[in-house]
This record gives C-alpha cells, sequence and structure tokens, in this order.
C-alpha cells in the first residue's frame, strides 16, 4: 500500500524554483534516502511532504487520502480537521532536535499524546519509558536537554516522534548536527527501525548509510530527481553524470 504519493510538486521561494515537477511515491515500509548537493531542494522536498512547507503546484496523498488536490493547476488543501488527522500518520525528526529545554526528557515525550491525541496518560507513559529503554536512555527520563549530548537528545527527539505511533517518520539530516562518535549512535538507531519495518524517509549525506538500510535512494540535484532507484543503482552503479560528480566528491571528502 502507497503511504505517501506526490505528484508534479512545484516550489518556489520568490523568483527561485526550489523544486521542479517532482512525483513520487513511498510504500509501507520502504526505507527512502534522499541524497543531494546543499541548495538541491531535499529538505525542502521533505518540508514539503511533512506540509511545513505549502507547495505552488501539484497533489499530495497519505494513505489514499487527498492532503492536496491540484484545481486548475493550483494546490487546494484539504480541511483543516482533515490535515490534523493526515499529520498523525507520520512523525518529523529535525536535525536540530527541536525538544522543549524546559520540559524533562519524560515529559518531552508524552505531552502531545497525552494532550494531541489525548490518551491515557499511564498508558502514554508506560509506552515512553519502553522507548526510552530502546533507545538506552531509561536512566535518562528525569533529565533535561541541556544535560544530554547532542546524540542523546536525538534519541529522545527519535523516541517523542514514535510515541505519536506514526506510519511513517521523516528525518531531515539527522546526523547533522552531531560529530562523527555520536553519528554512529543515531544511524544505529534508525538501522534497528528499518529491521522493524518501520517507513522512513531520510535527507542523509551519509552515503555509506543509505547504501546499507535504504530499499531505494533518491539523488535530488537543481529541484528535480536525477536518478532513483536501489543503492546498488544509484550509489555503486550511477548513470548520470550528476550522480557521479557528487558521489566522487562526496568519497573525496570522506
Amino acid at each position: 500500500m502507497s503511504l505517501l504519493e506526490i505528484n508534479n510538486i512545484e516550489k518556489s521561494f520568490g523568483d527561485l524554483q526550489v523544486l521542479k515537477d517532482i512525483s513520487l511515491s513511498i510504500d509501507q515500509t520502504e526505507v527512502i534516502s534522499i541524497l543531494g548537493p546543499s541548495g538541491s531542494g531535499k529538505s525542502t522536498l521533505l518540508r514539503c511532504m511533512a506540509m511545513l512547507e505549502t507547495i505552488d503546484g501539484g497533489d499530495m496523498s497519505y494513505c489514499e487520502e487527498k492532503a492536496v488536490t491540484s484545481v486548475s493547476g493550483l494546490p487546494v488543501y484539504a480541511s483543516k480537521t482533515q490535515i490534523k488527522k493526515i499529520r498523525g500518520y507520520f512523525g518529523l525528526v529535525f536535525q536540530n532536535f527541536n525538544l522543549f529545554p524546559h520540559y524533562s526528557v519524560i515529559k518531552n515525550i508524552t505531552d502531545a499524546p497525552i494532550h494531541v491525541q489525548k490518551r491515557s496518560k499511564n498508558e502514554v507513559y508506560k509506552e515512553a519509558r519502553v522507548l526510552l529503554k530502546k533507545m538506552g536512555l531509561d536512566d535518562k527520563e528525569n533529565y533535561y536537554p541541556y544535560q544530554l549530548s547532542g546524540g542523546q537528545q536525538q534519541r529522545v527527539a527519535i523516541a517523542r516522534a514514535l510515541a505519536m505511533k506514526p506510519k511513517m517518520l521523516f528525518f531531515d539530516e539527522p546526523t547533522s548536527a552531531l560529530d562523527p562518535e555520536l553519528t554512529g549512535e543515531i544511524l544505529k538507531v534508525l538501522r534497528s527501525l528499518a529491521d522493524e519495518k518501520m517507513t522512513m524517509i531520510i535527507v542523509t549525506h551519509e552515503i555509506d548509510f543509505a547504501r546499507s538500510v535504504s530499499d531505494r535512494v533518491i539523488f535530488m540535484d537543481g529541484g528535480i530527481i536525477v536518478e532513483e532507484g536501489s543503492p546498488k543503482e544509484v550509489i555503486d552503479n550511477p548513470k548520470n553524470e550528476r550522480t557521479k560528480a557528487f558521489l566522487k566528491k562526496m568519497s573525496f571528502n570522506s
């Protein structure tokens, strides 16, 4: 089943067209990595899919429910009630964690399930503690974000997203704010989620990770999808010159 389908997405900021006619379908349990140089449009695409940015053209469906419909070439968003429901289908993990600094770890994780989803406090706390254990943070529930390392904060952010029971998770460069040692911690968590068949869309510059964990790799440049396929096709045997140049540069830099 297709969890997310986008067709002919367009997005501009002023005179700069950042996304040009992007179409993509994401199936249940798929792990998709989006690669590309800075300014290629990959983070903007993720933000449009997560409805943090509005699109200028095209349409989007989540779990076969229309979020945006193209009417006479213009995007029309669903009702507020419908959009709120659709937002519940996905979780988003930011590169800078975005935890509430004045909330403890456990409150960061439990606040939205209790107040937004109106779920039982006891049930939510119980599930939050299971998630903390899974993240290797079961001794940190009463800590505050400033008392944690970057890698620990990112694991709390992942637990917070999972606490909402989404059908898929979006990750916007989840390791870019971390040093190499802490990056390994997060990639290990993402790998375990992939093993559990969590649907994930990951904007990343970690080529080896994308190769090992992805079902599909998308390479973007200049606001378009230049190349798309299995890691073997896109990373190991790229056909497009732009993809080849990017991967060569990345391997040289690493």
